[in-house]
C-alpha cells in the first residue's frame, strides 16, 4: 500500500483542546441537554441589521466580484476615518491591508516579518493560532514565561536577556485573549522602545479593541507608526463569520504586503466589505457601545459569582469578554476537570492549556457569551460540581 506524509509542519501544529469539548458539549446538546456554552469566544450577537441590510444590498446590486488586494478603497477610508475620531490617531488608507478574518492578517504578517528560523516572542499565556501560522513560514514563536500575579504581563526589564540573533520581534495582545487583561500605554510604549532598540518588529494584537471595560481603550498606533496592528470585524461589531479583518502596516511595509495579499487570498469577501461600510455609522456605533454595556454587566455578574464560589481569578479581566481562573485548589488537570463538569453538570469551558505551556494545567477561561441568566445558573452548577467532588 502506497505511504502518504504530510508536510512536517502538520506535526508541529497542536489542534485545539476545546474541540474536545465543544464536540462533546454538542453531542449533549443534540441528545437534549441543556449546555450551557462558555467555551467559544463568540458572544451571542450578530452583525447589526443595518450591517447585515448593507451586504444584502451589496448582493442584490451585483458586487460580489474580486476587490483590490488590500481592500475597497471606501472600507479602508472609512477605517482611516474611525481611528481618526475615535482613538485621535491619522492612519493613512494606504497603510491599511484588509485581510479574511484576523487570521489572515496574521498570516500575512508572519509571512511579511518572519524568515524561515527566525523566532517570535511572544507572552505564555497567548492565543495559540499565533505561534501555529509563525510555523507556516518556518519560523518558531518563543514563549516568555509569565505571572498571574503580575496580570501575565511580559516583564519588560528582562526582554533583552530572551532576545538572540535570530529574534525578529515582539507580538502582544491588548485587550488580551486568554486573560482579559489590558496592556496600557505606557508599557507599549516602553515595549516599542525596546524592540526598536534591539533591531525588531512590534505587532499589537487589537481585535478586542472597543470592548475594554476598566482602563484606557486606545491604539498602539498612538505611540508609533512603525508599530503593526492588527484588528477585525468579529469581535466588537459581531460579524465572526463574515471573515474581514485589517492590518495595519507602515508605510515602507506597503508594497510588501500588497504583493502577499495578492498571492495569499486575493482578496478579502466582498460583500462582507460592503457590509462593513456600514458598521462605521454612528447608529451601529451606538448599538455596538450599548453591547459592551451588556457585556460589562455580565463580566461584574461573572466576576461576583467566581469569588463566591472561591475561584480564584489571576488576570484582571478589563477587556474581550474572558475570564481565567485558577482551579489548582480544586484540581492538578485542568482539561479533565473541564469535561467532568461538562458530563456532570453540561458546563462547557476552555482548558488553558490551549493558551500555554507554564502551568497551563491550573487554568480555565471562561467566556462570559451568554446572557445573565444563564451565567448564574453556570454558576450554580460549577458550585454544585465543586461541592459534591470534593
Amino acid at each position: 500500500m502506497e505511504k502518504h506524509q504530510l508536510a512536517t509542519r502538520v506535526d508541529h501544529i497542536a489542534p485545539f483542546q476545546v474541540m474536545v469539548v465543544l464536540t462533546r458539549a454538542k453531542e449533549l446538546a443534540s441528545q437534549g441537554e441543556d449546555v450551557i456554552h462558555l467555551e467559544v469566544g463568540e458572544p451571542d450577537f450578530v452583525a447589526v441589521d443595518a450591517v447585515a441590510n448593507a451586504g444584502v444590498a451589496a448582493i442584490q446590486a451585483g458586487h460580489t466580484g474580486y476587490t483590490a488586494a488590500t481592500g475597497l478603497p471606501e472600507l479602508k477610508q472609512a477605517i482611516s476615518h474611525d481611528y481618526q475620531t475615535r482613538y485621535g490617531v491619522n492612519v493613512a488608507p494606504e497603510r491599511i491591508i484588509v485581510t479574511p478574518g484576523a487570521s489572515g492578517a496574521l498570516l500575512l504578517m508572519a509571512s511579511l516579518m518572519a524568515n524561515p528560523g527566525d523566532d517570535v516572542l511572544m507572552p505564555d499565556p497567548c492565543y495559540p493560532c499565533n505561534r501555529h501560522f509563525l510555523i507556516q513560514t518556518g519560523a518558531n514563536a518563543r514563549l516568555v514565561e509569565t505571572r498571574p500575579e503580575e496580570g501575565f504581563e511580559m516583564d519588560l526589564s528582562s526582554l533583552e536577556s530572551h532576545w538572540s540573533d535570530t529574534t525578529s520581534g515582539l507580538w502582544l495582545a491588548s485587550p488580551s485573549n486568554p486573560t482579559g487583561a489590558v496592556l496600557s500605554k505606557a508599557y507599549i510604549s516602553e515595549a516599542w522602545r525596546k524592540v526598536q532598540a534591539l533591531g525588531g518588529h512590534l505587532l499589537v494584537d487589537e481585535i478586542y479593541q472597543g470592548l475594554v471595560y476598566e482602563g484606557d481603550d486606545f491604539s498602539a498606533l498612538s505611540i508609533a507608526e512603525d508599530i503593526f496592528v492588527i484588528n477585525s470585524f468579529s469581535k466588537y461589531f459581531a460579524m465572526t463569520g463574515w471573515r474581514l479583518g485589517w492590518l495595519v502596516v507602515p508605510e515602507w511595509a506597503i508594497e510588501g504586503a500588497t504583493k502577499l495579499a495578492q498571492n495569499l487570498f486575493i482578496s478579502a469577501p466582498t460583500v462582507s466589505q460592503h457590509a462593513a461600510i456600514r458598521a462605521f455609522q454612528p447608529d451601529v456605533l451606538a448599538e455596538c457601545e450599548a453591547r459592551r454595556q451588556t457585556l460589562n454587566a455580565r463580566r461584574l455578574v461573572l466576576l461576583e459569582g467566581l469569588k463566591a464560589i472561591g475561584l480564584p481569578i489571576v488576570a484582571p479581566a478589563q477587556g474581550a469578554f474572558y475570564v481565567y481562573v485558577d482551579v489548582s485548589n480544586i484540581t492538578d488537570d485542568a482539561m479533565s476537570w473541564c469535561l467532568a463538569l461538562l458530563e456532570k453538570e453540561h458546563v462547557a469551558l476552555t482548558p488553558g492549556a490551549d493558551f500555554g505551556v507554564k502551568d497551563a494545567h491550573k487554568y480555565v477561561r471562561f467566556a462570559y457569551t451568554c446572557d445573565e441568566a444563564r451565567l448564574k445558573e453556570a454558576l450554580v452548577r460549577i458550585a454544585r460540581f465543586i461541592s459534591e467532588s470534593r
